[in-house]
């Protein structure tokens, strides 16, 4: 019997070499070929389908992509959504932010040491203390900017209330490198945004501890560009900028793609 597993054991090691002999690479460059999970926030006003162009062409280049829901019903509250949708990821992360999501990763990635480095698309970056509301006033030329109620339509709910932009004014402030109608289509099919959530100050920026990177959307009626390049420079991001409208990875899809491929390969 000793003698039969004896040579069971030699037989089984050279099934292994013979194996590790026709695939190497499968064994030698398993690690070296590990690619780290793109995760999209969008912004408010908008869902995951915001990012579908993006997310095509990341998975083109063998990315695995996740683009969960923002929820939209305050800065806290969405950020830890997302801090728990990392945290059940395995492997390093590049966490990507649109507009207000921008904000939302600012915070959620202070409690997700999986993501290695932080992506703003046309997107808040506040500083702890700041507030959407204030960043989007900060310099003059953003459509948000003026009397709410000719930007906004309220539907009060209990104990608050949603805020919808209005469908005339969603095409030239947002969409404005886009045909009609599909900025028309946008504009019927936008998720609101929770009043508060404007109003709610930010926490400790995880930008300040993680390598970051800048689209800078230099036609953008919504986050004026010179606030997008103010808050890029301030937290030293590799920037880059094109002539683009707020909805960015719509209109300019392969560019927005190559600024979080930078980011993910030298994550």
């Amino acid at each position: 019997m000793t003698r039969l597993l004896t040579l069971l054991a030699a037989a089984l090691v050279l099934v292994l070499a013979a194996s590790a002999a026709a695939h190497p690479a499968n064994i030698s460059t398993r690690g070296a070929e590990a690619k780290p999970t793109i995760v999209l926030v969008h912004g408010a006003w908008a869902d995951s389908s915001s990012w579908s162009k993006v997310v095509r062409r990341l998975q083109a280049h063998g990315y695995t992509v996740d683009v969960p829901p923002n929820p939209l019903r305050g800065l806290a509250s969405d950020s830890a959504y997302v801090a728990s949708f990392v945290n059940a990821i395995s492997g390093p992360v590049v966490l990507v932010g649109h507009s207000y999501g921008g904000a939302v990763i600012t915070n959620a990635a202070t409690t997700t040491p999986n993501v290695k480095a932080l992506a703003y698309v046309n997107a808040f970056a506040p500083d702890q203390g700041e507030s959407i509301l204030q960043l989007v006033t900060a310099q003059p030329g953003s459509a948000l900017a003026a009397n709410p109620a000719d930007v906004f339509d309220v539907v009060p709910f209990a104990g608050g209330a949603d805020l919808y932009i209005k469908p005339s004014l969603f095409p030239q402030a947002f969409a404005n490198d886009l045909p009609a109608k599909k900025a028309a289509v946008l504009a019927a099919t936008q998720r609101p945004l929770a009043a508060n959530a404007a109003s709610d100050a930010s926490g400790a920026p995880a930008w300040k501890t993680l390598p970051s990177w800048y689209f800078v959307g230099a036609a953008d009626r919504v986050l004026p560009p010179a606030e997008q390049r103010f808050m890029a420079a301030r937290m030293h991001a590799h920037t880059v900028e094109a002539d683009a409208s707020h909805l960015s990875m719509i209109s300019q899809p392969e560019q927005v793609t190559k600024l979080i491929l930078d980011a993910a390969r030298s994550s």
